[in-house]
């Protein structure tokens, strides 16, 4: 291998996004450890490039299987270059109605999990005094929609998390990017989408969102694989680099119209929050 290769470990490797940014990776001659909890739609990568690809079954909210992958990844190819938390689905449903275990789920896949993989390369990067955690979040990490709450919920923690690390672990040489993607065609409307009992109460909101939601469902207008090409390029550039990439153009219009309502509160909001002061300070 030279000198410019990468190692990637890919979460949520059998499909979308994930899928994606691996034949990426290798189609430039990088080397992947590519996961999921299924390994067998994954074999046809490892044919395709034996000595470059490692296929490692991995269910990211276990402990064990986490450092076992990491272990893995790390005897095979002697480093990580680049983590990508991508594993995870979607969920939609009103606070409502969705449960305490259906919330905390969530956030145990979407959010506790690429918290707690991360923590488990960052040792091997230091050391190295280079690397990459590239968050998979969503527009949803920044935007919100009525029946998104704890999805959306889970991916601000994501950013908010990703954030102070970027900070963190920038004096080690060690970067960060967090992907904002918009409506890509992927199966987080399809077979990755987990839907709560609706309500009749909260049709005129969440029931809309249902509807929009089967109606794109296959019909999205981001591609996966152009995604993985810019998320490529992105980690490909040496030294500094943006710690957001939106993708999409539904996602910088509904980031740009979110930016807008904070600046409009915070304007409004202001005199008032001045005024809290103790006198003459």
């Amino acid at each position: 291998m030279n000198d410019t290769d990468r190692v990637w470990l890919v979460t949520g490797a059998s499909s979308g996004f994930g899928r994606s940014i691996v034949e990426e990776a290798l189609r430039r001659g990088d080397r992947v450890v590519a996961t999921a909890r299924r390994t067998d739609a994954l074999a046809d990568l490892a044919r395709s490039a034996p000595d470059r690809v490692l296929v490692s079954e991995l269910d990211v909210t276990r402990h064990e299987q986490r450092t076992r992958v990491v272990s893995e990844a790390l005897a095979r190819f002697g480093a990580i270059d680049v983590l990508v938390n991508n594993a995870g689905y979607s969920i939609l449903g009103a606070v409502e109605e969705t449960s305490d275990d259906e919330v905390r789920a969530a956030m145990e896949v979407l959010f506790f999990a690429p918290v707690a993989l991360t923590r488990e390369v960052l040792p091997s990067m230091r050391a190295r005094g280079r690397g990459t955690v590239v968050q998979i979040t969503s527009v949803g990490g920044i935007t919100t929609a009525p029946g998104f709450g704890p999805y959306c919920a889970a991916k601000h923690a994501v950013e908010a998390l990703s954030e102070s690390l970027a900070a963190e672990v920038q004096p080690f040489g060690v970067r960060v990017v967090i992907v904002e993607p918009g409506a890509f065609r992927t199966s987080l409307f399809g077979t990755a989408f987990r839907q709560m009992p609706a309500m009749d109460e909260y049709a005129p909101t969440v029931g809309a969102i249902r509807t929009w939601s089967a109606s794109v469902a296959g019909a999205q207008a981001g591609d996966p694989d152009k995604a993985a090409r810019a998320i490529v390029d992105a980690v490909q550039v040496e030294g500094d680099i943006p710690l957001r990439l939106p993708l999409g153009g539904d996602a910088i219009d509904g980031i740009r119209a979110k930016l807008a309502r904070i600046a409009a509160d915070v304007e409004r909001a202001e005199p008032v929050a001045r005024a809290t002061a103790f006198d003459g300070t």
